[in-house]
């Protein structure tokens, strides 16, 4: 609940006062009319093409504590407010971003803000599940100019850690978001060929990432991994630095995998304490230890980050494992896609244990700019290198991977998959999150 009094929310959001309503504060913050629920606090953005604030109305017949609309809006609601608090905002975006960070303000608990090419979700995941702390993190991918302040805003007011994932579009956001959270601890999980076709060269990325560096609270702390790359002409402006992974300041050792489970010892700058976490996968590896190192940084003790860690669970579409028929294993990773994650799932399928042969579905990768054809063929090449025998490719620029059998979209990639699908087969399903193919994963599994 966000336990602001309707003057005190009004002026933190930069808002009019237009028709006053209940005591206290709303439950939590909506922009979508049709999720709002009794107590809320409705915001009707701006696109575009529409106004949001034209379904307030909507919202305030079911119950909401109050909307932040235009004001041409605003007024024409005054009259049918039914109780709740109306308030005007020329940029209702703004004042929704506004509030966020007074409520940041507000709340004692520290922020931890998660950038990068890849891994973001998942390193928040592994935050949400190890750091002992009552923590609040971003729920699915409300890490946009829209969805941060939204994940801001859902945190109680006894929230001790505050995890954020921030995305980045273009130059700018980052440093617009961390405005809004003012991050005591910066992850950047890496810095790889991501949006390319935006920014026009990985090192323009790399500056892109760093302004999470900039947006540190004073003293705050960045995690990097322990090779940089693009990244390190940018980390002198860090007051301090963890760097994480072989050769850094966090890193595992003695690692262990069996039966789904990875074993290791973890050392840090504040010791070392051997985990046990429900996964093998190298890459998630890497993740846990961006997690911990962020853990570290907050002064939390590495034995209740251990303690914690059987109960990492990731998000949906992130290396999830569909069991098939006939023992076979479907590994579902269409989330996203590019270079770097593609190149680390295909590792884990090679590393899986399986009687039968290594497949791949692979969707394009999009937005890599002028080089990503050969992008798709690097990556088809190293599919072989790990011993795929089959590769389905879905999309235009899947040609490039050199498939065995090219297809236009994941209905039919679900077809052809379920063609080739023999006893004990493991097969990944990974491609860019337009490409869609979680469909492939539910045609097979209803089957």
């Amino acid at each position: 609940m966000i336990s602001f009094e309707g003057g005190r929310l009004a002026s933190a959001a930069g808002a009019e006062v237009v028709a006053g309503g209940a005591g206290g504060g709303p439950k939590r913050a909506v922009i979508d009319s049709r999720e709002a629920r009794e107590g809320d606090l409705f915001f009707g953005l701006r696109g575009e093409s529409d106004d949001g604030g034209r379904f307030a109305a909507d919202a305030i017949r079911r119950g909401v504590w109050g909307a932040v609309v235009a004001p041409e809006r605003a007024r024409e609601l005054a009259g049918e407010a039914q109780g709740a608090w109306i308030l005007a905002a020329r940029e209702p975006l703004a004042a929704l971003q506004s509030l966020a960070r007074a409520w940041r303000e507000e709340l004692a608990a520290r922020v931890v803000g998660i950038t990068g090419s890849t891994g973001k979700t998942s390193v928040k995941d592994v935050c949400r599940a190890i750091l002992p702390a009552r923590v609040h993190a971003s729920p699915e991918n409300f890490n946009t100019e829209i969805g941060l302040p939204l994940a801001v805003l859902g945190a109680a007011p006894d929230t001790e850690v505050l995890v954020l994932e921030m995305a980045m579009r273009g130059p700018g956001q980052i440093a617009e978001l961390c405005a809004i959270a003012e991050p005591d601890v910066a992850v950047i999980t890496n810095v790889g060929p991501v949006h390319v076709e935006l920014l026009g060269s990985i090192e323009a990325i790399a500056a892109t990432k760093a302004e999470i560096i900039d947006g540190l609270r004073a003293s705050g702390t960045a995690v990097v991994p322990a090779d940089a790359g693009p990244l390190e002409p940018h980390l002198e402006r860090a007051a301090r630095l963890l760097r994480f992974g072989a050769g850094g300041d966090v890193e595992a050792t003695e690692v262990l995998g069996e039966a789904g489970e990875t074993n290791a010892l973890v050392r840090t700058p504040a010791g070392e304490h051997r985990f046990k976490l429900p996964f093998v996968e190298a890459y998630n590896l890497e993740n846990a230890l961006a997690a911990i190192a962020a853990g570290v940084a907050l002064g939390l003790p590495l034995e209740g980050m251990a303690d914690r860690a059987p109960g990492i669970v990731f998000s949906r579409l992130r290396g999830e494992l569909v069991e098939l028929p006939g023992n076979a294993i479907l590994v579902n990773d269409c989330y996203n896609a590019n270079p770097i994650s593609m190149r680390a799932a295909l590792d884990h399928l090679a590393s899986l244990e399986a009687s039968g042969r290594r497949l791949a579905v692979l969707g394009e990768m999009r937005e890599l700019g002028p080089d990503a054809a050969a992008y798709h063929r690097e990556i088809g090449e190293h599919a072989r290198r790990v011993g795929v025998a089959t590769i389905i490719g879905v999309g235009e620029l899947a040609a490039e991977y050199g498939p065995d059998e090219q297809v236009a979209d994941a209905d039919a990639a679900a077809d052809a998959l379920a063609g080739e699908l023999g006893p004990g087969d493991a097969v990944l399903v990974k491609g860019s999150r337009a490409v869609g193919l979680e469909r492939v994963a539910e045609k097979l599994a209803g089957r």
